[in-house]
Protein backbone atom coordinates (compact mmCIF):
# COMPACT_ATOMS: atom_id res chain seq x y z
CA UNK A 1 0.00 0.00 0.00
CA UNK A 2 1.47 3.35 -1.04
CA UNK A 3 2.06 5.97 1.63
CA UNK A 4 1.78 9.71 1.07
CA UNK A 5 5.11 11.54 1.30
CA UNK A 6 5.12 14.03 4.18
CA UNK A 7 8.53 15.64 3.49
CA UNK A 8 10.24 17.68 0.78
CA UNK A 9 13.07 15.25 0.11
CA UNK A 10 13.25 12.83 -2.79
CA UNK A 11 14.18 9.24 -1.98
CA UNK A 12 15.80 7.85 -5.11
CA UNK A 13 14.69 4.42 -6.32
CA UNK A 14 17.32 1.77 -7.15
CA UNK A 15 19.05 2.53 -10.44
CA UNK A 16 21.48 0.59 -12.62
CA UNK A 17 22.92 3.68 -14.31
CA UNK A 18 25.58 4.64 -11.72
CA UNK A 19 27.04 1.14 -12.02
CA UNK A 20 26.91 1.03 -15.82
CA UNK A 21 28.41 4.54 -16.01
CA UNK A 22 31.35 3.51 -13.83
CA UNK A 23 31.98 0.33 -15.83
CA UNK A 24 31.67 2.20 -19.14
CA UNK A 25 34.08 4.92 -17.97
CA UNK A 26 36.63 2.27 -16.95
CA UNK A 27 36.33 0.53 -20.31
CA UNK A 28 36.72 3.85 -22.12
CA UNK A 29 39.81 4.83 -20.09
CA UNK A 30 41.39 1.40 -20.47
CA UNK A 31 40.59 1.46 -24.18
CA UNK A 32 42.17 4.91 -24.53
CA UNK A 33 45.40 3.62 -22.95
CA UNK A 34 45.42 0.60 -25.25
CA UNK A 35 44.67 2.85 -28.25
CA UNK A 36 47.72 4.96 -27.43
CA UNK A 37 49.70 1.72 -27.56
CA UNK A 38 48.20 1.05 -31.03
CA UNK A 39 46.14 -1.84 -29.76
CA UNK A 40 42.37 -2.45 -29.50
CA UNK A 41 40.97 0.99 -30.44
CA UNK A 42 37.52 -0.60 -30.56
CA UNK A 43 37.53 -0.90 -26.76
CA UNK A 44 37.61 2.88 -26.39
CA UNK A 45 34.69 3.22 -28.80
CA UNK A 46 32.67 0.63 -26.89
CA UNK A 47 33.30 2.46 -23.63
CA UNK A 48 32.42 5.80 -25.22
CA UNK A 49 29.10 4.54 -26.59
CA UNK A 50 28.25 2.85 -23.28
CA UNK A 51 29.10 6.04 -21.36
CA UNK A 52 26.93 8.18 -23.60
CA UNK A 53 24.04 5.74 -23.38
CA UNK A 54 24.28 5.48 -19.58
CA UNK A 55 24.49 9.26 -19.18
CA UNK A 56 21.50 9.80 -21.47
CA UNK A 57 19.39 7.19 -19.69
CA UNK A 58 20.37 8.53 -16.28
CA UNK A 59 19.45 12.10 -17.18
CA UNK A 60 16.21 10.88 -18.78
CA UNK A 61 15.26 9.35 -15.43
CA UNK A 62 16.07 12.68 -13.75
CA UNK A 63 13.79 14.51 -16.18
CA UNK A 64 11.01 12.01 -15.44
CA UNK A 65 11.47 12.63 -11.71
CA UNK A 66 11.07 16.35 -12.29
CA UNK A 67 7.94 15.90 -14.39
CA UNK A 68 6.52 13.66 -11.67
CA UNK A 69 6.91 16.47 -9.14
CA UNK A 70 9.75 14.90 -7.14
CA UNK A 71 12.04 17.93 -7.55
CA UNK A 72 10.69 20.05 -4.73
CA UNK A 73 12.26 23.36 -3.67
CA UNK A 74 14.54 21.53 -1.24
CA UNK A 75 15.62 19.02 -3.87
CA UNK A 76 16.35 21.80 -6.35
CA UNK A 77 18.64 23.48 -3.80
CA UNK A 78 20.57 20.23 -3.44
CA UNK A 79 20.89 19.92 -7.21
CA UNK A 80 22.21 23.48 -7.44
CA UNK A 81 24.79 22.77 -4.72
CA UNK A 82 25.89 19.71 -6.69
CA UNK A 83 26.38 21.77 -9.85
CA UNK A 84 28.31 24.42 -7.93
CA UNK A 85 30.66 21.81 -6.43
CA UNK A 86 31.18 20.28 -9.87
CA UNK A 87 32.09 23.67 -11.36
CA UNK A 88 34.46 24.32 -8.44
CA UNK A 89 36.24 21.06 -9.23
CA UNK A 90 36.58 22.24 -12.82
CA UNK A 91 38.05 25.53 -11.57
CA UNK A 92 40.77 23.62 -9.74
CA UNK A 93 41.40 21.51 -12.84
CA UNK A 94 42.14 24.59 -14.93
CA UNK A 95 44.09 26.17 -12.06
CA UNK A 96 46.66 23.39 -12.52
CA UNK A 97 47.21 24.33 -16.17
CA UNK A 98 47.47 28.03 -15.38
CA UNK A 99 49.98 27.18 -12.67
CA UNK A 100 52.03 25.16 -15.16
CA UNK A 101 51.95 27.95 -17.74
CA UNK A 102 52.98 30.70 -15.33
CA UNK A 103 55.66 28.45 -13.88
CA UNK A 104 57.27 27.97 -17.29
CA UNK A 105 56.97 31.69 -18.02
CA UNK A 106 58.32 33.22 -14.82
CA UNK A 107 60.54 30.42 -13.50
CA UNK A 108 61.36 28.20 -16.49
CA UNK A 109 62.80 24.76 -16.04
CA UNK A 110 66.19 24.44 -17.73
CA UNK A 111 67.36 21.53 -19.81
CA UNK A 112 70.98 20.44 -19.72
CA UNK A 113 72.74 20.25 -23.09
CA UNK A 114 76.48 19.66 -23.04
CA UNK A 115 78.12 22.25 -20.80
CA UNK A 116 75.39 24.93 -20.91
CA UNK A 117 71.80 25.29 -19.83
CA UNK A 118 69.28 26.17 -22.52
CA UNK A 119 66.04 27.84 -21.53
CA UNK A 120 62.92 26.48 -23.29
CA UNK A 121 61.58 29.02 -25.77
CA UNK A 122 58.20 30.72 -25.37
CA UNK A 123 56.55 31.12 -28.78
CA UNK A 124 53.93 33.90 -28.83
CA UNK A 125 50.65 33.69 -30.71
CA UNK A 126 49.13 36.83 -32.19
CA UNK A 127 46.28 37.48 -29.77
CA UNK A 128 44.47 40.11 -31.80
CA UNK A 129 43.48 38.06 -34.81
CA UNK A 130 41.78 34.65 -34.51
CA UNK A 131 41.95 34.46 -30.66
CA UNK A 132 40.27 37.87 -30.36
CA UNK A 133 37.52 36.83 -32.79
CA UNK A 134 36.94 33.66 -30.78
CA UNK A 135 36.77 35.72 -27.58
CA UNK A 136 34.06 37.95 -29.03
CA UNK A 137 32.14 34.92 -30.33
CA UNK A 138 32.17 33.21 -26.93
CA UNK A 139 31.16 36.39 -25.11
CA UNK A 140 28.25 36.90 -27.51
CA UNK A 141 27.24 33.29 -26.94
CA UNK A 142 27.23 33.84 -23.19
CA UNK A 143 25.10 36.97 -23.67
CA UNK A 144 22.61 34.96 -25.75
CA UNK A 145 22.33 32.31 -23.01
CA UNK A 146 21.78 35.07 -20.42
CA UNK A 147 19.04 36.50 -22.62
CA UNK A 148 17.41 33.08 -22.79
CA UNK A 149 17.60 32.69 -19.02
CA UNK A 150 16.08 36.14 -18.46
CA UNK A 151 13.30 35.37 -20.93
CA UNK A 152 12.39 32.21 -19.03
CA UNK A 153 12.69 33.38 -15.43
CA UNK A 154 11.42 36.96 -15.63
CA UNK A 155 9.07 36.89 -18.64
CA UNK A 156 8.16 33.22 -19.14
CA UNK A 157 8.78 33.91 -22.83
CA UNK A 158 9.42 30.55 -24.45
CA UNK A 159 10.04 32.05 -27.89
CA UNK A 160 12.95 34.18 -26.68
CA UNK A 161 14.19 31.26 -24.60
CA UNK A 162 14.45 29.07 -27.70
CA UNK A 163 15.95 31.84 -29.82
CA UNK A 164 18.58 32.69 -27.20
CA UNK A 165 19.60 29.06 -26.80
CA UNK A 166 19.78 28.61 -30.57
CA UNK A 167 22.06 31.62 -30.99
CA UNK A 168 24.25 30.50 -28.10
CA UNK A 169 24.63 27.01 -29.58
CA UNK A 170 25.45 28.28 -33.07
CA UNK A 171 28.12 30.63 -31.71
CA UNK A 172 29.55 27.80 -29.60
CA UNK A 173 29.87 25.66 -32.73
CA UNK A 174 31.59 28.56 -34.54
CA UNK A 175 34.07 28.87 -31.66
CA UNK A 176 34.96 25.18 -31.92
CA UNK A 177 35.41 25.39 -35.70
CA UNK A 178 37.71 28.40 -35.40
CA UNK A 179 39.77 26.75 -32.67
CA UNK A 180 40.23 23.66 -34.83
CA UNK A 181 41.33 25.95 -37.66
CA UNK A 182 43.78 27.68 -35.30
CA UNK A 183 45.29 24.34 -34.31
CA UNK A 184 45.57 23.42 -37.98
CA UNK A 185 47.46 26.64 -38.72
CA UNK A 186 49.78 26.25 -35.74
CA UNK A 187 50.61 22.59 -36.37
CA UNK A 188 50.66 22.41 -40.17
CA UNK A 189 51.88 25.85 -41.21
CA UNK A 190 53.87 27.01 -38.17
CA UNK A 191 55.39 23.66 -37.24
CA UNK A 192 54.10 23.44 -33.69
CA UNK A 193 54.10 20.05 -31.97
CA UNK A 194 51.63 18.51 -29.56
CA UNK A 195 54.52 17.23 -27.45
CA UNK A 196 58.24 17.57 -26.94
CA UNK A 197 58.35 21.04 -25.39
CA UNK A 198 56.91 22.30 -22.13
CA UNK A 199 55.41 25.39 -23.78
CA UNK A 200 53.63 23.35 -26.43
CA UNK A 201 52.36 20.97 -23.74
CA UNK A 202 50.87 23.68 -21.54
CA UNK A 203 49.42 25.63 -24.48
CA UNK A 204 47.65 22.71 -26.11
CA UNK A 205 46.51 21.12 -22.84
CA UNK A 206 45.05 24.37 -21.47
CA UNK A 207 43.37 25.55 -24.67
CA UNK A 208 42.53 22.03 -25.82
CA UNK A 209 40.77 21.08 -22.59
CA UNK A 210 38.90 24.37 -22.75
CA UNK A 211 37.80 23.50 -26.28
CA UNK A 212 36.65 20.11 -24.99
CA UNK A 213 34.59 21.89 -22.34
CA UNK A 214 33.08 24.11 -25.04
CA UNK A 215 31.95 20.97 -26.88
CA UNK A 216 30.43 19.57 -23.69
CA UNK A 217 28.72 22.90 -22.96
CA UNK A 218 27.34 23.04 -26.50
CA UNK A 219 25.85 19.58 -26.07
CA UNK A 220 24.47 20.65 -22.69
CA UNK A 221 22.77 23.68 -24.25
CA UNK A 222 21.48 21.57 -27.16
CA UNK A 223 19.77 19.20 -24.73
CA UNK A 224 18.24 22.23 -22.99
CA UNK A 225 17.03 23.54 -26.36
CA UNK A 226 15.33 20.22 -27.13
CA UNK A 227 13.71 20.22 -23.71
CA UNK A 228 12.63 23.85 -24.10
CA UNK A 229 10.86 23.04 -27.37
CA UNK A 230 8.98 20.32 -25.47
CA UNK A 231 7.91 22.71 -22.72
CA UNK A 232 9.93 21.13 -19.93
CA UNK A 233 11.11 24.33 -18.19
CA UNK A 234 9.13 26.81 -16.13
CA UNK A 235 10.15 29.99 -14.26
CA UNK A 236 9.96 28.04 -10.98
CA UNK A 237 11.58 24.77 -12.09
CA UNK A 238 14.50 24.94 -14.52
CA UNK A 239 17.53 23.53 -12.70
CA UNK A 240 18.74 21.71 -15.81
CA UNK A 241 18.85 24.89 -17.87
CA UNK A 242 20.30 26.84 -14.94
CA UNK A 243 23.12 24.30 -14.64
CA UNK A 244 23.83 24.58 -18.37
CA UNK A 245 23.92 28.38 -18.16
CA UNK A 246 26.29 28.32 -15.17
CA UNK A 247 28.55 25.87 -16.95
CA UNK A 248 28.58 27.99 -20.10
CA UNK A 249 29.47 31.13 -18.17
CA UNK A 250 32.26 29.19 -16.45
CA UNK A 251 33.59 28.28 -19.90
CA UNK A 252 33.42 31.97 -20.86
CA UNK A 253 35.37 33.08 -17.80
CA UNK A 254 38.06 30.43 -18.26
CA UNK A 255 38.55 31.55 -21.85
CA UNK A 256 38.93 35.18 -20.76
CA UNK A 257 41.70 34.13 -18.38
CA UNK A 258 43.29 32.00 -21.11
CA UNK A 259 43.11 34.85 -23.58
CA UNK A 260 44.65 37.29 -21.11
CA UNK A 261 47.36 34.92 -19.86
CA UNK A 262 48.30 32.60 -22.72
CA UNK A 263 47.72 34.89 -25.69
CA UNK A 264 48.30 38.45 -24.40
CA UNK A 265 50.63 38.06 -21.42
CA UNK A 266 52.40 35.13 -23.08
CA UNK A 267 53.56 37.27 -25.96
CA UNK A 268 54.83 40.08 -23.73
Amino acid sequence: MAHAKNHDYHILPPSIWPFTSAVAAFIMLFGAVMWMANDMPWMFLIGLVASLYSAGAWWADTVKENKAGDHTAVVRIGLRYGVILFIMSEVMFFAAWFWAFFKTQMYPMFTYEGTSYVEPSIIPVDAFHLPLINTLILLCSGAAVTWAHHALVHENNRKDLIQGLTIGIILGVFFTILQVYEYYELIVHMGWSLSGDVFYNTFFMATGFHGFHVVIGTIFLTVCLIRATRGHFSPESHVGFEAAAWYWHFVDVVWLFLFAAVYIWGQA
